[in-house]
């Protein structure tokens, strides 16, 4: 082979470099762990889904307990890196409480598998990865309660009990990805703004355009 031959045959060889196979690994799983559930899937299913070897994935999650953790815990954390960058910057109660809200059902709505992952196999995980994910959805929930709590204290909220109601609305929006389908009859605007109306209802406020306290 000559000096030309050869600069022509790299780039070849450059074009078949594999993509990040952690990456692909955690995408395969989590769709896989939705469509079938966590105990239903191996680690070779999941292999077979990525294009390696069984062997392949233990280079970068140690069981497939590891990997559920991994997918459930880099979702709240994202979740809440996410919030904090959505509530940047906002003051009062009542605008903070639509933009958690917005948030909330917006990223639910774009993040079905990983949020369908987060609550119905969190009996599946380990006792050490449960308490980590419920620490993280404790902060999560720490943020709506704070905003319930400072609205109420100011009197722009009619609360009576802030707890429950934090609760509940966490229950009621996340309850949009069991229903809310792309192309259906209400749209993605459309749906989040009309749980925008419906949690600001629950706190007394009849009017959310009706400005901030």
């Amino acid at each position: 082979m000559n000096d030309h031959s050869y600069i022509e045959a790299t780039p070849t060889v450059l074009k078949t470099k594999r993509p990040d196979t952690r990456n692909e690994v955690r995408r395969e799983a989590l769709r896989l762990f939705a469509e079938r559930g966590y105990a239903a899937v191996s680690m070779r299913d999941i292999g077979e889904a990525v294009g390696v070897r069984q062997g392949a994935i233990y280079n970068h999650f140690a069981s497939k307990q590891d990997l559920l953790a991994d997918l459930m815990t880099g979702h709240m954390e994202t979740l809440i890196e996410a919030l904090d960058e959505a509530l940047d910057g906002l003051d009062g109660p009542v605008a903070r409480l639509a933009a958690f809200v917005r948030f909330h059902v917006g990223y639910h709505i774009d993040k079905p598998d990983d949020v369908f992952i987060a609550y119905m196999e969190l009996r599946s995980l380990e006792p050490d990865h449960r308490q980590r994910v419920h620490a993280l959805r404790n902060r999560y929930e720490a943020v709506l309660r704070g905003i319930l709590t400072d609205g109420a204290t100011q009197g722009a909220f009619r609360i009576p009990d802030i707890a429950v109601q934090t609760r509940a609305i966490i229950a009621m929006m996340t309850g949009v990805t069991v229903w809310y389908r792309e192309g259906g009859r209400l749209g993605r605007r459309e749906t989040i703004e009309g749980y925008v109306q419906m949690t600001m209802q629950s706190v007394g406020i009849n009017d959310p355009a009706g400005g901030d306290k």
